[in-house]
């Protein structure tokens, strides 16, 4: 086991311990919601989000606690576009993370809110860091960018449009726009608030958009490409389910050669943007490689 991975078993070990002690203990008359809302958040999951979220923050020299209820929130609204994702009125998946998908485990209902209940639990955790910091400004605008990253202009956005186009041809702009919103907004958005609450400037703080762009877009090429060569028993859920749902990917429609050399081009971009990050980023820069070049 290397340094890197020595570091990486105990930071995500550290980020998991973080998130569940934001968990709603399941009880009263809604337990049965809240016990499917935990569920979904404990069936695994490398908590990449959280992770860059704690580690932006401290590469900008943050070392209070106010990051620790938005590591939390950022994994409820990820976990909870997960548990739509999988509903038979979208991708219609029966398992996630090897186990089987919230819908099929407490009924399509009970899965409709429990991702409802995420996602407005997840603003209700994030607030909890207005006590602890002096530097309410940045809480506040963490919780507004939160909202447009993973809403209407962010995840959901993109979502739409992937709802809407799929079993359609899609042509580049319209492949593009669904995958900066879908899936590298919420990669955007956890870096960008560890930035903010550790206090970097406006510059820093789009360089870190930037970065986080291009991880996210070589992370969706990568899930597509992964969808087509590894199993399901790899990756803990379905594989072929874009070419099942009639869906154009990045791989679909510019071919798998080109969807790997883009994968290292974006890598590269988001590592050159990094190095001009002040703070030590040396883990960070191997976990970014180790999310675009991941088997599973």
């Amino acid at each position: 086991m290397t340094k890197f991975d020595e570091w990486l078993k105990e930071a995500a070990a550290q980020t998991e311990k973080t998130v569940y002690a934001y968990l709603p203990a399941e009880e009263g008359y809604q337990k049965t919601v809240l016990a499917a809302m935990n569920y979904s958040m404990k069936a695994g999951g490398k908590r990449l989000r959280p992770l860059f979220l704690r580690e932006v923050y401290r590469m900008f020299g943050g070392s209070g606690r106010e990051a620790e209820p938005f590591m939390a929130a950022i994994e409820m609204i990820h976990t909870f576009s997960l548990i739509h994702d999988d509903l038979p009125c979208m991708d219609n998946d029966q398992y996630r993370r090897g186990l089987p998908t919230a819908w099929v485990a407490y009924g399509y209902d009970m899965a409709v809110l429990a991702g409802d209940g995420l996602a407005i639990y997840a603003f209700e955790t994030a607030a909890k860091a207005f006590a602890m910091t002096p530097h309410t400004e940045r809480v506040a605008r963490c919780l507004e960018l939160l909202a447009q990253k993973s809403g209407i202009y962010g995840m959901i956005g993109g979502q739409t449009a992937d709802v809407e186009l799929t079993g359609k041809p899609l042509d580049e702009k319209q492949l593009d726009f669904i995958y900066r919103l879908k899936t590298g907004a919420l990669l955007e958005a956890p870096m960008m608030i560890g930035a903010i609450l550790a206090g970097a400037s406006e510059e820093q703080v789009l360089t870190v958009e930037k970065m986080a762009s291009r991880v996210g877009y070589a992370f969706q090429i990568q899930d597509d490409i992964l969808d087509l060569t590894s199993t399901q028993e790899v990756l803990g859920k379905p594989v072929l389910s874009d070419e099942k749902n009639h869906k154009t990917t990045y791989v679909s429609l510019y071919g798998m050669e080109k969807a790997r050399q883009d994968v290292e081009m974006l890598s590269a971009e988001a590592a050159g943007l990094l190095e001009t990050l002040p703070g030590d980023h040396e883990n960070l820069s191997q976990l970014i490689a180790m999310l675009v070049t991941r088997r599973k």
